[in-house]
């Protein structure tokens, strides 16, 4: 199959019967993504996916990340058939992203239900949101304990040819998937932290984004796994060493996809007045956004990290944007786009795209200013700023920022935001209760 053929089978699939018997499929795995970025999925037989294509497969709610009680009706998950891949590493699997239905309604909770409703929104301000996801990872033993590459020791391990290459099974298997899959993949690398990687490939309409990436996690943790090694997007598994981001390039384009409405080659910046207010509203809403784009207590050991062995974190903790500059929260490394560096490995496919365009439609609508650009070397010179609000400490400095952001809540839906609160909250209180060696050490003779 040609890579234009591979990147329209997903689009062009409307039965997904038709499909299973054109492509000798044998199961689908029928997914959707709870609020804590989690993968729920059933196995399928193809004989069966005309029913389920039509009705849905049946999930208890209540039995995933998502606030609902045991009392509550199924939650049915019905696939998006524009959505389906064939596995290249099992080909008689193919995977299916979902929508979530209870009772004949959207569930308004289900992230993906959640970006769909904002993309519409955005459609109505005459404009498609576009991100490509750099997604880093590491590949580390199977308990998750040590860096799978004992010679993987560099001070300055980034691009390190010999690292890579000792890993060019895994990474070679996941670049020719997605080249199969039309996906453009057009670069991997050995990232700044040891056992730590990076694969893009090109920007798509952050829904395709959001899929693309849930399937990419899927597909690298079971490439890592089938060799042996595990593979982890934690933000911060090592102390010491540079954390997991998921930067985002972002830029948005008119209905016909043909032409990006950030692109002003006349402007300082290269950013239209548009562009400007939709960064304006990630400025604006970054300190509440940080729940969502790093969601876990181990995120805030990123943001908030001291510097590494590598000499910098490659990490924000403040909200300034700048030019061609990795040491501010967004950059503008070039015209019609810009690049937030705050989203790490943990931030869920779905929410995180929807927050994205949440605050972007929050800034486009309100006119909002992004403030003055900054060109410093934050990692230096961060001391000096004054005017630029800090990101979160820690996960329950950056819920509260999200519960005060009333508009953000507002746009990402009160049934999806009280429920990450409500669930995020609990995660905190399990953390918050946990007794730690480091309380033995410091406190046992005060």
């Amino acid at each position: 199959m040609g890579t234009f053929e591979a990147k329209l089978e997903g689009s062009a699939v409307s039965d997904l019967t038709d499909y299973a018997k054109a492509r000798n499929i044998k199961y689908f795995m029928v997914t959707f993504t709870d609020i804590f970025g989690m993968q729920r999925a059933k196995l399928v037989p193809a004989r069966a996916i005309g029913d389920m294509q039509k009705d849905g497969a049946g999930f208890a709610g209540f039995a995933t990340w998502m606030d609902l009680t045991p009392a509550h009706p199924d939650m049915l998950a019905v696939p998006d058939p524009s959505s389906v891949i064939q596995l290249p590493w099992k080909p008689e699997v193919a995977w299916l992203a979902s929508d979530c239905v209870m009772e004949g309604k959207s569930v308004d909770q289900a992230p993906r239900n959640t970006l769909k409703r904002l993309v519409a929104e955005a459609a109505k301000e005459g404009i498609r949101v576009k991100t490509g996801v750099e997604p880093e990872f590491f590949l580390t033993t199977p308990d998750g304990k040590l860096i799978a590459d004992e010679l993987d020791r560099s001070n300055k391990p980034c691009y390190d040819q010999q690292a890579v290459m000792r890993r060019y099974d895994i990474i070679a298997e996941a670049a020719d998937a997605m080249l199969e899959l039309g996906w453009e993949p057009y670069q991997n690398d050995h990232e700044d932290a040891n056992g730590q990687f990076e694969m893009n490939w090109a920007y798509d309409d952050v829904l395709a984004t959001a899929d693309k990436y849930s399937f990419f996690k899927f597909m690298i943790k079971t490439i890592a796994e089938k060799h042996g090694l595990r593979a982890t997007f934690m933000p911060k598994p090592f102390p010491g060493l540079t954390g997991n981001g998921c930067h985002a390039h972002i830029s948005a384009w008119d209905l016909s996809g043909k032409k990006n409405v950030f692109a002003d080659k006349n402007a300082k910046d290269g950013l239209s007045e548009r562009g400007m207010h939709f960064l304006g509203g990630i400025m604006k809403h970054a300190s509440g956004m940080a729940a969502i784009t790093n969601p876990t207590v181990n995120s805030y050991k990123r943001i908030n990290a001291p510097r590494t062995t590598s000499g910098a974190t490659w990490a924000p903790n403040t909200v300034t944007w700048t030019g061609n500059n990795r040491t501010h929260m967004v950059r503008v490394p070039g015209p019609g786009r810009f690049e937030l560096r705050l989203p790490d490995g943990a931030a869920n496919p779905y929410l995180m795209q929807a927050v994205i365009v949440a605050a972007g439609l929050s800034g486009l609508r309100s006119k909002a200013d992004p403030g003055k650009r900054s060109d410093i070397n934050m990692y230096q010179d961060g001391h000096t700023v004054k005017s630029g609000p800090k990101l979160p400490l820690n996960l329950l400095d950056a819920i509260r920022m999200f519960d005060k952001d009333k508009e953000l809540k507002a746009a990402l839906g009160d049934d999806l935001s009280n429920g990450f609160i409500k669930l995020k909250m609990l995660e905190w209180n399990s953390y918050a209760t946990h007794f730690t060696q480091w309380e033995v050490d410091n406190t046992l003779d005060c």
